[in-house]
């Protein structure tokens, strides 16, 4: 992590009203948890080979199939 950076937030936290920077303090919170939650390649490569060819296969239809029209009305 670049020390410049934490330095400018800290800069621009010390002049902030202590309500904002409690917003910062929850805001940097939740992005802590949802790096936490996620999970590595490494762990995900048990699942690699889990879904049988044919549905592979069925889904690879599907989506050359409909991924390739718009539907102007949809929204």
């Amino acid at each position: 992590m670049s020390i410049p950076i934490i330095d400018e937030v800290v800069e621009r936290l010390s002049i902030m009203p202590q309500p904002l920077q409690m917003q910062v303090l929850e805001f940097v919170r939740t992005l802590v948890e949802v790096e936490l939650r996620g999970a590595s390649g490494q762990e995900l490569l048990r699942f690699a080979g889990s879904i049988p060819t044919d549905d592979l296969q069925l889904m690879n239809q599907a989506i050359e199939q409909d991924c390739t029209r718009v539907d102007l009305n949809e929204w």
